[in-house]
């Protein structure tokens, strides 16, 4: 599998997750979703957020890659998050409804790669301010393990709320081939 390809199955993952997580969480009263939980963004309702706002931060850096993705065009129009723990949305109805323009833009993002801007390196300056030049196919990869880490928080956060998310494997989306 060539690393486009990998990128689109994780984005395809990513969209698939975060409809699961939202289906669990949406039916939630608002006092399930903003019980501090303990976790690293609080409650559930945090932790969406979080993803929102990390997603919303390294797209905002992936727009600045010369191939200048067209599919960022919404992107570069939002404002900056200010801060890691931002909440963005403080109703998961209108934290859903950006959720789902957010996966349908990195689906697009994701099927926009070109395998040669893979090797590109990317300048940008983290939350604090410090400067950085990272490969942008290992930044790529972080943005999509980053989600895959905050997603397990939310699932074991709706777990203990009694919610169960089901199946959450990027195995279940990776179809059988036959074998020659």
């Amino acid at each position: 599998m060539s690393r486009t390809n990998s990128i689109c199955l994780m984005a395809e993952y990513n969209e698939w997750m975060n409809a699961r997580l939202y289906e669990a969480a949406i039916n939630l009263p608002i006092e399930a979703l903003n019980a501090n939980r303990n976790a690293f963004f609080g409650s559930i309702l945090g932790t969406l957020n979080h993803l929102v706002v990390a997603d919303t931060i390294w797209l905002k850096r992936f727009a600045a890659h010369p191939a200048n993705y067209a599919a960022l065009d919404m992107i570069r129009d939002l404002p900056t998050p200010v801060s890691l723990d931002q909440m963005l949305f403080t109703d998961i109805q209108s934290l859903s409804k950006h959720r789902k323009l957010l996966d349908q833009t990195i689906m697009e993002w994701a099927h926009s790669i070109a395998e040669h801007d893979l090797g590109y390196v990317l300048s940008y300056s983290n939350m604090k301010g410090i400067p950085a030049q990272k490969n942008f196919f290992s930044l790529v990869m972080h943005f999509f393990n980053h989600q895959t880490h905050h997603r397990g928080q939310a699932t074991t956060l709706l777990s203990q709320a009694g919610v169960d998310v089901g199946v959450t494997d990027l195995l279940a989306l990776i179809p059988n081939e036959t074998v020659a």
